[in-house]
Parts: structure tokens; sequence; C-alpha cells
């Protein structure tokens, strides 16, 4: 599998989690505007890759995707609200993503913060839903690990975090890179994991499949800080150099580009380590996806 055909695959797969996402909130007894809201930012697109990732993980282990999807839709929702809630002006206060505006603009500030809360709390409900056919401890396990990979100690710090180090002069690369691993990694660290737990694998698969997710955490983050400074508004859905203008610490900006390229692959390859017993397609979408996130910035 080549990187055009990756692509297509990518899209393919984020097509199928699309469309179980679009009937996901309907028949829970949202209020039409809350729902409008909530769907306004789950439908705005995007590559859907924490769900595939939990769903080629399950395959890779050998569970039938569609008994995962419930639970890697839920990932999804937990990304969406993350992303209506950094919009907010208290938190990074962009008026775009996706191209489109941002929750907060499209609708107001109060039900943008709804719209969060709403899609937080029916992931869980989705992740629950995974019981229906499959093992109860199995579900009950991965999502422990979300709600870790998710709250305090992980995402949710993360942004703490983020808001903490935005402006401030003299952060490390060990702070940075902790600081990403908690807001960006965890929840794509997790996707992995959660995808094996579920296929009930044993505990050197689930350490290939946290160690995988990790490695491409990172790699994304440093492709998303390279886009910020070489891409283009239609690719990265807002205006580039957006993360300088608010005084974001990026990769970029500490160690330069060539650096930030350089440590990209080199994530990307401890990735694609964790792979080399599998001979699946599974697998080999795995491997062309690490190379295709540091190829969106060669």
């Amino acid at each position: 599998m080549g990187l055009p055909a990756i692509k297509e695959d990518l899209l393919a797969s984020a097509r199928h989690v699309e469309g179980f996402l679009r009937t996901s909130l309907h028949g829970r007894g949202v209020p039409e505007r809350l729902l409008t809201s909530m769907e306004y930012s789950l439908l705005a697109g995007g590559k859907r890759l924490r769900p595939v990732l939990c769903l080629k993980w399950a395959k890779l282990c050998g569970l039938d995707m569609e008994k995962a999807m419930p639970f890697a839709a839920s990932l999804e929702l937990i990304h969406t609200y993350s992303l209506i809630h950094d919009d907010l002006p208290a938190m990074d206060n962009d008026d775009l993503r996706r191209g489109k505006p941002s929750n907060h603009k499209q609708f107001d500030e109060a039900t943008a913060i709804l719209a969060g809360d709403g899609l937080l709390t029916e992931a869980f409900s989705l992740m629950a839903q995974a019981a229906e056919s499959l093992p109860a401890e199995r579900v009950v396990c991965a999502m422990k690990a979300v709600a870790a990979a998710a709250g305090a100690g992980g995402m949710v710090g993360g942004q703490a975090l983020d808001m903490e180090y935005t402006g401030k002069a003299g952060i490390s690369l060990d702070q940075l890179q902790t600081m990403h691993a908690m807001k960006t990694g965890a929840l794509i660290r997790v996707a992995c994991l959660s995808g094996a737990m579920l296929a009930g694998s044993k505990a050197s698969v689930l350490e290939k499949a946290s160690t995988y997710g990790a490695a491409i955490g990172v790699a994304f983050q440093i492709a998303d800080d390279i886009l910020d400074v070489v891409g283009n508004e239609q690719e990265i859905g807002k205006p580039v150099g957006s993360d300088e203008q608010a005084g974001k610490n990026t990769y970029p900006s500490l160690v330069g580009l060539a650096e930030s390229h350089r440590l990209a692959r080199l994530y990307v390859d401890r990735a694609v380590e964790c792979l080399e017993e599998y001979s699946t397609s599974e697998a080999d979408f795995l491997r062309q996806l690490a190379f295709y996130i540091v190829e969106r910035v060669s």
C-alpha cells in the first residue's frame, strides 16, 4: 500500500465512521438547537483518525470492527468536544475550525460550552453500548483507559499546560513533549490501545498498541506544528501562523524546522517497529498511516 492508497483507505474508513456518527446522537431527547450545535462540529469533516485507529487495531487483533464501532465513534465525540472548548475565547480564542466558523461563532459561547459537555457525556454512553456485543469486562477496562487519557491527567491536563505555557519564555523541549503527550498524544494512544483491549489482546500486544499510538501522536503533533509554519489555510483549516501569533510554544519555535522534521521521522520509525511481526492488511495500513503523517509536511 503506497501513500496515495493510504489516503484513499483513510478516507474510506473515515466515511464508514461518519455513517455511524450521523445517527449517533439521535433519539436521545437532545433539544433541537443543542443537537444542531453538537452535530455542526461533530459532522464538520476531518480524518476521523482516532476512531479509525481504534477500529484498525481491533481488527488487527482479531475483532470484527463493527463490534468496536460504537466505542471507536465515542473517541470522535471526545475529540470534537475538546476542539469546541479549545476554540472558546477563554482558551485559544480561534474563530475558525476546519475552514468554518468555530462553534461559539456559529452559535454562541453558552451553546458551544453545552455542546462540548453533551458530546463528552454522550461519548461514554456510546462506549457502554459496545458491551451489547462484547464482554463487559473488556469494555469497562477500555472505558477506564479512555477516561484517564481524556481527563485531568491526560488531554484536559495537557490543555491546562498549553494555556500556562502560552506566551511564556524558557519552556524546555521536555516540557513541550510532556504537554503534547497529554493534550494530543493521550487520546491517539488510547485509541490504539482500546481497540486492542476490546479484542481481548494479551499484555505484550497492548504494549505494542500503546507504544505505536504514543509515537504517532508525537509525530502528528510535530507535523501540525510544522504545517502552521509552512502549510496553507485551506489545508489546516485556520490561518497559517496562528500558533506564533498566539504565543504558542511549538516544535519549530523551540528546535527549528529541520530538527522538527527529524524528530517526526524518528517517532514514525518507532511506531513502525511495533508492527514488525504483523503482515496483515491492517498492519500495512497502520504502517503507511505513520509514514503519511510525515509525508504531509515533506
